[in-house]
Parts: C-alpha cells; structure tokens; sequence
C-alpha cells in the first residue's frame, strides 16, 4: 500500500507540473517551439493539471538536429503531445528522427513516444528504465486516461506509452547524428532511480531532465543524498545553458541550479536537525523546509510529501 501511494503521487506531481501559459495557448500540445542553441529545439512545458484540452503538455521537451539525424529528447505527456513535437520536427528538417532518448520514467516525459513508433528510433534510456515502466507504466496510463477521458480504448489510446529501450545506459553512452556527438550519461538514485543527462558539446547545452526543476518545487521520487550530489556533478560540466525538466526553456548554468540547490539543502539540514531533537515524521511533513515556502510553485502541495520521503531516508544515517 505505501508503495502503491508514493507512485499514486508521483502520477499527480508529473500531471501538476509545468511552466505557464494560459490553457488555450497549450491546447492539444501547441505551446511554442524555442531554439535555445543552433540546432536545439525546447517547448517548455504549461504549469497545470493534466487535462483533456492540455495532452499532458507540461514538461520540457525537445530535439536537437545534427548533419544526418535527430534524436528526442523526452517526447512529452502523451500521444497527442507526441504527435504535436513529431510534426514540429517534420515541419523543422528533412533529417531522420533517429534517436529518442528517456531522460528518466515519469510520464509527462514518456507517454509521448508511441507518436514515434513509425520513425523506429533507437531509445536511449537508464539501464533500470525498464524495470521501473514494468512497475509503474501501467499505472501513469491509467491514471492519465482516466483524466483525458471517454471510453476506456479510446483514452488509452490518448494517454499514449512509452517504446521499450533499445539502448540501455548504465553509465555513459554517445548518440552520434552525423557532425554532433551528444554525450549521455547515467546516475545512481537522485530525482528518481533512472535519470539521464545529455550534454551537446558543440553548443555546451545540458539537458537536464527532472534532475533540475526552476520555479516549481521539485519533487523526490529517488534519494535526498543522491540528488545533491549528482547536481554537484552536473554543475561541475562546462555547460554554459541547461534545459530543465520544469521550468524556462533554459537557464545559464551553473548559476541555474542555485535554487534548486539551495532547497534541497535546506530540507536535508532540517530534517537532520529534526531528528536531533527527536521530532517525528509528522513534525517534518510539517515544519521542514518551511522558509523556502514563498519561492516554489506548489509547495504546500509537494514539500511535505518531500519531507516525509526525505525523513524515511535520513533517520537511517550514522549521525556521526
């Protein structure tokens, strides 16, 4: 039952986050298209619940061109979302639609894929991708054809799924589209236990996945310590703009992970100063993090099921 209700709310955090525009401007998954860098393609994702006008549309996603092909990355909430970028990349290039890379398993990132079943990419994705959409795919269908409605074939069918992996990462790959290498690389448990980064070095762009969220609170679906240190890592990389997975179509990096850095630092001190003095997990759902309150979209929503996760996985920590 706790593992069914962490997932239930992980299907709710991937169907509230987003980056904002009115709902008509996001209807059937028309956002607008950015390029951030020569030949590097970002549609920032809406700040809403999943919806049936929506798709599903609210998470950053994107493609970058190279001299002979294309690749994904994370196509999108749905298969209505899916087929909106696929057309956006047809309408972009000629080139081949050859790679679709999985930046990790939340399925406003992946549902979108099966728009690109007839391009036959190879899919790039975590070595434990696979298990965790085993475990998990059926419910995020689910969960969002019950939102995207009408009988229960058709809203399956909207609600879209994800292509198995081809091409499994245990820690680091390159997808080569002809004049561009993209650098993708493997972590251990950080946003969730399947993340990837790519990094396009010809134009020092770091697409970031769920690894880093600006202006929506993130949400902790792997582990605390993890993710801390795996954001350090990143910052290490000389990239010079990063796509996050909720946010602007970009950020200058390293100085874009600031706020995310900051807050969860904040909930790993509190929760350790918590359990110094003894405090319970509901004191922690209650109280940490409090002073971030004002920054994050959605935090009354999100920071206590944070802090709670957070809490399961600090308690166990040598306290010296």
């Amino acid at each position: 039952m706790a593992r069914r209700t962490l997932i239930r709310a992980c299907v709710l955090f991937c169907m509230a986050a987003g980056w904002g525009l009115p709902v008509s401007v996001w209807a059937k998954g028309g956002g607008p298209l950015a390029q951030v860098a020569p030949g590097v393609y970002v549609r920032p994702g809406a700040v809403q619940d999943a919806t049936a006008t929506n798709d599903d549309a609210i998470a950053n996603i994107g493609f970058i061109i190279g001299h002979d092909a294309v690749a994904v990355i994370d196509p999108g909430g749905s298969a209505g979302d899916g087929a909106w970028l696929r057309a956006r990349i047809k309408a972009t290039t000629g080139l081949p639609i050859r790679y679709l890379i999985y930046t990790h398993v939340h399925p406003d990132h992946v549902l979108g894929a099966v728009a690109f079943a007839d391009d036959h990419p190879v899919v790039v994705a975590h070595a434990r991708f696979a298990a965790a959409w085993g475990e998990r795919g059926a419910f995020y269908r689910q969960g969002l054809a019950r939102i995207l409605g009408g009988d229960l074939a058709q809203a399956g069918a909207k609600a879209g799924d994800a292509l198995p992996p081809t091409e499994a990462v245990d820690t680091a790959a390159d997808v080569d589209l002809g004049g561009r290498i993209l650098h993708v690389a493997a972590y251990g448990a950080a946003h969730t236990d399947s993340d990837l980064t790519v990094y396009d070095g010809q134009t020092r762009t770091l697409w970031a996945g769920d690894l880093l969220f600006q202006g929506r609170i993130p949400a902790l679906d792997g582990s605390l310590t993890g993710w801390l240190a795996v954001l350090g890592q990143l910052m290490a990389l000389p990239a010079v703009r990063v796509v996050p997975g909720h946010g602007p179509a970009q950020l200058p990096w390293p100085a874009g992970a600031a706020d995310e850095e900051r807050y969860l630092t904040t909930l790993a001190r509190d929760i350790r100063t918590l359990l110094k003095n003894g405090g319970d997990i509901d004191a922690a759902a209650a109280t940490v993090a409090r002073s971030e309150r004002g920054r994050w979209k959605l935090f009354d929503a999100y920071n206590g099921r944070n802090a709670i996760t957070a809490f399961k996985q600090l308690e166990w920590e040598d306290p010296s």
